[in-house]
């Protein structure tokens, strides 16, 4: 052989073992783009012949557009019917109940005020993609991380199941029925059943977040195949446990080698623990390793340090799997004299929030649930309640790489199959972040404090502990705490508006060793910008009294800081949401509880929680100056502040200085006349803070203000940009209620529109918002394509604004 043939041998093998070294690692692909979508139900013929079940689904024969179009199912008997005409092409995330028009119809849904008012059904989604010869030989799955709600899912006519859960996700394994290569195309459809709800908020309907297409081995790391543990954790060294699980789904005996790898931040392999063993035939086997790290960096939110296990699975010497697990060093533990994070006793200053926003419904990008994360630290926050189901597990990925502490909830007290499958998918999936600290069984389920409540209880708590024996288990009760031995079966007892008659303070004298978590708190009602009750927009004052069974802000951590046993709370909520309007119904949509609105813009009582959250100086004062035909009267002004001190001036008059009594607002009576406002805040007599109000002139430009100026160009991630209405010396005019029009050049596209008005029965999928109050919002999503995207806002008689996204 001479060195030319002996290249060419070469380089042969090298690309056969190259390609079988690319079939044996897995793969997770995004399965996000070039969906098909239809509104309405369709009449599924059904197919039983040779495992058919039925669904617009296959496509071996061709497909004639036009009003005749048709796909014939293998069994040329049964045919059913598509028309690519009745198709909206989409991309997922999606929900489709955010574009129905707002119908003031008790009809419309089994709960019209609950859904805000859109009237929900039924919808399907389909897609076609190509499945490369290669695959063929290995494990091929689908996992849909969330359907709202009861999915129905076929690919190329086969029934492959149904999910009811409109919250955890759920997978199917396809290899069996897909086409490789050269037998053509594949089918998917999914039908998704939202006539029926789970909660009592605003849910969605659709395939609401990521899809994801999952390649193995046959023998590789079983579906959320890993757990690691830090039992424990000191400031010169951590233990790691490590529990793998492998499946190994061939017809023979398997011999393999587990490598786990722990790398730091900076990439670097701090410890490497190896074993090696066989597995039988359609078998699985359970490994547990151990490791050290020697002066480990702890997680808090604080200091998110993190962690990644690289999980290799060899055969022969080949690499054949990997799986990664990202992880943090740190304890948690409610104690009977509060929560302890790494040793220390911690208060956890939360917020319960539902998973919708601005102009997308419940179908978030990343980037969105980012963005709400960050606000909320931005406000001091340290702690997130997922009300009242699972979040997406892109949230936790987020909580754990910026800082947040999450309360992870089972969505019903329930120990059906399918309650009990549910619970465990909700844990399987998130054990192993650090950012979740305590898993909730349940909220305010109407069995608390009943004998057959506590039976169920218990089953769940039994399995929690035995799925997860790391965290406490909890439940957010709001009765029942001292009945039925309800309470007994808890880690920690919850404690929602435990405030009534001060209850928890009660419970605690009744029952010292008892551990307690306020799960929920306050539930303040107010509308952005408003100063009066107004019943007929359905508006409420940011002076108001609330619920009755609430608090002011501010007041709930009042009570956390006089008795720290408490451990912390979440208060209710972050964010304003679609649907459970409170007091109001109609016209009202969305509810009034957020301590910012359904845009992220903050209301007043916003800063009585950064007040008492955070420690640098501030002063906020309210209501704005633009009281135009008030002029003469008496007006309540309220400041909240976290000084010693404070001074009101009125067009440079003094009203005089007040004692600042912590977590509560302070309040003076002004006169109204148009000019300025100024508040100064003092500690140990030096000024430290101020905040000053103008009465506006006239509103004559618009700004734009854009959370990024770079967008990657994946045709995900997104922009959201933040529209005021300012007069000629840049002043945001409070009242404003511009009608704006939104333009996009490049390769970007809007996705949502919003003003955080509650009462707004305007489309959110458009190109135009009417400000509210000074403020919309337009949120645009980066195409696929590097470009630079130019976003412009303008409006009648004022001048324009525009930003630029460069996409990379």
């Amino acid at each position: 052989m001479n060195k030319k043939q002996l290249s060419v041998l070469l380089a042969v093998l090298f690309f056969v073992a190259l390609k079988g070294f690319s079939q044996s690692i897995r793969s997770r692909e995004n399965f996000d783009f070039d969906w098909q979508f239809h509104k309405g139900d369709i009449a599924i013929k059904q197919a039983v012949k040779a495992g058919m079940q039925g669904g617009l689904t296959d496509c071996n024969v061709k497909r004639i557009e036009g009003e005749e179009a048709k796909i014939a199912y293998t069994d040329r008997n049964k045919v059913a019917e598509y028309n690519s005409k009745d198709w909206e092409n989409v991309d997922l995330p999606h929900d489709w109940l955010v574009e129905e028009p707002f119908v003031h119809d008790d009809n419309i849904s089994c709960q019209p005020a609950g859904n805000g008012y859109h009237p929900t059904g039924i919808g399907f989604y389909r897609k076609e993609f190509d499945i490369p010869a290669d695959d063929k030989g290995k494990k091929n799955y689908i996992e849909f991380d969330g359907i709202f709600r009861n999915s129905t899912v076929w690919v190329n006519g086969h029934l492959m199941g149904t999910h009811l859960s409109g919250y955890t996700p759920s997978h199917y394994d396809l290899t069996e029925v897909l086409r490789y290569g050269s037998e053509g195309k594949n089918v998917i459809l999914v039908k998704v059943d939202a006539t029926d709800s789970e909660g009592w908020w605003y849910e969605g309907s659709g395939i609401y977040r990521h899809v994801w297409l999952i390649k193995t081995n046959k023998l590789h790391v079983a579906r959320f195949g890993t757990y690691v543990t830090t039992p424990v954790v000191s400031a010169k060294q951590a233990s790691v446990h490590i529990n793998t699980v492998l499946n190994n789904e061939e017809n023979i005996s398997k011999k393999f080698s587990l490598v786990s790898k722990i790398i730091d931040a900076a990439g670097k392999i701090i410890d490497v623990q190896t074993y090696s063993d066989s597995i039988k035939a359609c078998d699985h086997i359970e490994v547990n390793q151990n490791s050290i790290i020697l002066n480990p960096l702890l997680w808090s939110p604080e200091t998110p340090h993190l962690y990644k296990l690289k999980t290799e699975v060899l055969e022969n010497g080949n690499l054949i799997d990997t799986y990664e697990t990202i992880f943090g060093e740190r304890t948690v533990d409610v104690k009977k004299d509060g929560f302890y994070l790494n040793g220390h006793l911690y208060a956890v200053k939360g917020t319960a929030n539902h998973q919708d926003f601005a102009g997308v419904g419940v179908a978030l990008p990343d980037k969105i649930n980012e963005y709400k994360i960050k606000l909320l630290k931005e406000m001091g926050c340290n702690g997130y309640r997922s009300a009242h189901h699972p979040p997406t597990a892109e949230l936790l990925d987020i909580c754990d790489r910026l800082g947040m502490l999450v309360l992870d909830e089972n969505r019903h007290l329930s120990s059906s199959k399918d309650g009990l499958e549910d619970l465990t998918e909700m844990m399987m999936r998130d054990r192993n972040h650090p950012s979740v600290f305590m898993w909730s069984m349940e909220n305010e389920e109407s069995l608390e404090g009943s004998v057959m409540g506590t039976r169920i209880l218990k089953r769940l708590v039994t399995m929690a502990h035995h799925i997860d024996p790391s965290r406490q288990v909890t439940a957010a009760m709001n009765h029942g705490w001292n009945e039925g031995g309800y309470s007994d079966v808890l880690d920690v007892v919850g404690y929602n508006y435990g405030q009534r008659g001060m209850q928890y303070v009660k419970d605690k004298k009744r029952y010292p060793e008892r551990k307690m978590f306020v799960t929920e708190s306050t539930s303040y009602v107010s509308t952005r910008g408003e100063f009066e009750d107004n019943t007929e927009k359905g508006y409420m004052s940011n002076f108001g009294k609330g619920i009755s069974w609430g608090l002011q802000p501010g007041e709930d951590w009042k009570h956390i800081v006089d008795y720290p046993y408490l451990s912390g709370t979440f208060v209710w909520t972050g964010f304003d949401y679609r649907g459970e309007p409170t007091p109001y119904l109609w016209p009202c949509v969305s509810s009034h509880f957020g301590i910012m609105d359904l845009c992220g813009f903050p209301k007043d009582g916003y800063y009585a929680y950064k007040a008492a959250w955070t420690k640098k100086p501030l002063v906020h004062v309210f209501p704005h100056w633009n009281l135009f035909g008030k002029e003469g009267d008496t007006i309540r002004m309220g400041v909240y502040t976290n000084c010693d001190e404070v001074e009101l001036l009125v067009n440079g008059k003094s009203l005089g200085k007040k004692k600042a009594e912590p977590f509560t607002r302070l309040e003076w009576n002004a006169v109204y006349k148009p000019g300025k406002i100024e508040v100064l805040g003092y500690k140990r007599g030096k000024l430290v803070a101020r905040e000053k109000t103008v009465t506006t002139g006239n509103a004559a430009k618009l700004t734009m203000k854009s959370d990024v100026n770079i967008l990657k160009a994946d045709g995900k991630d997104v922009a959201i940009i933040n529209i005021a209405v300012r007069d000629s010396k840049g002043n945001i005019v409070p009242t404003a209620n511009n009608r704006i029009m939104f333009s996009v050049e490049g390769p970007g596209k809007i996705i949502g529109t919003g003003n955080g008005d509650p009462s707004c029965h305007d489309p959110e999928k458009t190109d135009w918002r009417k400000a509210f109050n000074g403020y919309c919002q337009v949120l645009v999503q980066a195409g696929k394509t590097p470009g630079t995207v130019r976003v412009r806002a303008s409006a009648q008689n004022l001048i324009n604004a525009e930003v630029t996204l460069n996409l990379q």
